[in-house]
């Protein structure tokens, strides 16, 4: 973690030519240091990434574009897994943006090993009792949750993953790949390149997109989704990986469309 600097005092700027030198003087600061340019940049592709994923990558985008999407792959309306499309296409679009292309400025922008950044399994395993610990002490939250009708209106968020396993399996494969997404950005790209600036501090910073991204769901949700997501952050700091993590929010995933299927009256088949 690179030293702090002691904060300047706040200076009025008068003027359009004041404001314009004052920040070409404070960009100027953002690549002092290794972990300064290194915090920019992540911040940078953060944002934008952020928003691409908002505009182009959520189920509701190809539900507009569905049926030309459905038509080139020989799909009708009529089609058994016609509504499956959208979320097989979120958990890919999450994959590409939220993994893939981080992935490339890792490598490519900021010149450094994907290890550096979570993307790593070995010598990670003597922490998987503590991902198995969170589930166990999660079940009991996510059970008692489970009888709210918020929750139970929300999951699956995928409607047909109640007519049977087949499409229950489908949409948690999809689920699934959605989660390493989350993970691997926010837990693993934040979190790690923000680490050696802001040290701790990174997990808050991380926190707080990952919160709004969960707007939407159940309030309740929202708010545990601060505590989780700083949990999280802290494992995959403490065991150079965000691969568990993954695995756990899925898992908990899966419970939770479990539950809400059960308290629905079971697949319809």
């Amino acid at each position: 973690m690179s030293e702090q600097r002691p904060g300047k005092e706040t200076e009025p700027v008068t003027g359009v030519r004041s404001f314009l030198a004052a920040l070409r003087a404070d960009a100027g600061t953002l690549w002092k240091t290794p972990a300064d340019r290194r915090a920019a940049q992540v911040l940078i592709a953060s944002v934008i990434l952020l928003i691409v994923f908002a505009i182009w990558g959520r189920p509701n985008f190809l539900l507009r574009h569905l049926p030309a999407v459905a038509a080139g792959l020989g799909m009708d309306p009529s089609h058994e897994y016609y509504l499956t499309l959208p979320y097989v296409y979120w958990g890919v679009s999450s994959a590409v943006v939220r993994i893939l292309v981080p992935l490339l400025v890792i490598v490519v922008w900021i010149r450094a090993r994907p290890s550096e950044f979570g993307y790593r399994i070995r010598g990670v395993t003597s922490h998987a009792w503590i991902y198995l610990a969170m589930f166990l002490v999660m079940l009991p939250i996510v059970f008692a949750a489970s009888f709210m009708p918020a929750f139970q209106a929300k999951y699956p968020m995928y409607d047909n993953a109640v007519l049977g396993p087949t499409h229950f399996a489908l949409w948690q494969i999809a689920y699934g790949v959605q989660f390493l997404g989350v993970e691997g950005f926010f837990r693993g790209f934040m979190t790690f390149g923000l680490y050696p600036r802001f040290g701790y501090l990174s997990l808050f910073i991380m926190v707080i997109p990952y919160a709004l991204v969960h707007v939407g769901k159940p309030p309740v949700e929202v708010f545990m989704a601060v505590p989780a997501g700083l949990a999280l952050g802290y494992l995959a700091l403490k065991s150079r990986s965000w691969v568990f993590g993954a695995l756990l929010h899925w898992a908990v995933g899966i419970t939770m469309d479990a539950l809400a299927v059960w308290h629905a009256g079971g697949f319809r088949t």
